[in-house]
């Protein structure tokens, strides 16, 4: 197999066979294809995409380079969301399911391009280890009901390193390259069922509906096809979800939430995800069902304890969960404010992410390290009357040097008009 030779057939819209993906997989799982290769792939990928065919040999040859979880207990569910602004889902989502009875090995990545990563945010705790090694994700799946950590050295390598590498070339907007990533990861985990939440939005790499209806149907065939049961909700990413933007910032959302203070849209968000989990699970017969006992659990405190277990469990300080002032905190505050007065009509809400990854919040290259403190809160939403100096978002600095971009970013990013209607979170089901 020469390398150089498949990207040249992709990128001039010829197709790969099964055998030569599966070659290009395992070499570059080996380090034996450099990443500056896999790169112009993925990027001839972006224009050429992959057939059906391709995409099911691609996604299986991700999931063949490394191992595969296997449980004698159960149900084993989990979810996952294709990436927005603010999306601090997951770490609300799996208490509330691991309190109800579902186990999940929630394999989580960072953040990609402008949206924020799980292991970033939970890394913000201090003490939190988000390596662990296949026997001890298998242990606290079963003590504790719930795992979140990143990929093991042995799960899914090929897809941990493109992942990484998708993250700083420009080729993360691509159909069958977020398809086979996820679906690589999650079906490695053994799972009795799988939800994923699919954002649409000027926040999401999904920009219009019909987009993510095809995202989530490619999904849905491959998690069907390797006798996974796979549903799919579509939610807004047209502004950012909660008040929170950054890592430390979105754990302590998460937390609040978790006690029964959490903003209405990412309550809602939890709760219908967690029903289609529960009833992926068998724990709901019916998603009405499901979502009854996802409120019951954010409202007695058993998610909230829950979560306390397992921070604890892979080393994380409970008490800077308890008393969220141990949470790291950025030095300074600025707010940005309305130059006008009038209806938020629209969020360009990837710019706002841009403007926390500006602030250190997230990464322009491989390896480079974040500040957990920084970020923003929100504190408009579409449909919202504003007046002329009230604020949109306090920002949470440390490092000067792109504060005042940052904040004009932002300024740019909210659109201020006579009227406007607020669309729904939920979009759509698949």
């Amino acid at each position: 197999m020469n390398a150089a030779d498949l990207i040249r057939r992709k990128r001039d819209g010829g197709r790969l066979d099964d055998a030569e993906i599966e070659a290009l997989i395992a070499r570059y799982a080996r380090g034996e294809v450099p990443d500056y290769q896999m790169s112009a792939m993925a990027m001839a990928i972006v224009f050429r995409g992959l057939d059906t065919e391709e995409l099911a040999a691609w996604t299986r040859a991700m999931l063949d380079s490394g191992d595969r979880l296997s449980w004698d207990f159960g149900p084993i569910v989990d979810k996952h969301s294709t990436g927005g602004v603010g999306d601090k889902t997951s770490l609300v989502l799996a208490p509330v399911c691991a309190s109800l009875g579902l186990h999940l090995p929630m394999i989580s990545g960072r953040g990609l391009g402008h949206t924020g990563g799980t292991l970033d945010k939970l890394e913000s705790i201090p003490g939190y280890d988000v390596s662990l090694s296949a026997s001890t994700l298998r242990r606290l799946v079963r003590e504790r009901g719930m795992v979140i950590c990143g990929q093991t050295g042995d799960i899914v390598p090929a897809d941990k390193r493109l992942y990484a590498l998708r993250d700083v070339t420009g080729t993360v907007e691509s159909i069958p390259l977020i398809a086979s990533s996820i679906m690589s990861k999650k079906l490695a985990e053994g799972l009795d069922g799988l939800v994923l939440d699919v954002k649409v939005g000027s926040g999401a790499f999904m920009r219009t509906l019909d987009q993510a209806r095809e995202l989530g149907r490619t999904m849905v065939s491959l998690g069907e096809a390797m006798g996974v049961p796979t549903r799919v909700v579509l939610s807004s990413m047209d502004q950012p979800l909660g008040r929170a933007v950054g890592n430390a910032l979105e754990v302590r959302e998460a937390a609040l939430t978790l006690q029964g203070q959490g903003p209405a849209d990412l309550v809602e968000l939890v709760v219908v995800l967690a029903a289609e989990m529960l009833v992926l699970g068998g724990v709901a017969t019916t998603v009405e069902e499901g979502a009854a006992a996802a409120r019951r659990s954010l409202s007695d405190g058993s998610a909230w304890e829950k979560w306390l277990l397992a921070v604890s469990a892979q080393g994380g300080n409970r008490r800077a969960l308890e008393d969220l002032t141990q949470l790291p905190t950025a030095a300074h505050r600025r707010d940005v404010v309305a130059e006008s007065g009038g209806i938020v009509t629209a969020f360009e809400t990837r710019e706002v992410g841009l403007a926390a990854v500006m602030l250190g919040a997230g990464r322009t290259r491989i390896g480079e390290s974040i500040d957990p403190a920084v970020g923003l809160e929100v504190w408009a939403e579409i449909g919202d009357a504003v007046h002329a100096g009230d604020r949109l978002f306090t920002v949470h600095y440390t490092d000067v040097d792109e504060l005042d971009a940052a904040c004009d970013r932002l300024s740019a990013a909210v659109s201020i008009g006579p009227s406007a209607t607020p669309a729904p979170l939920i979009l759509d089901r698949i």
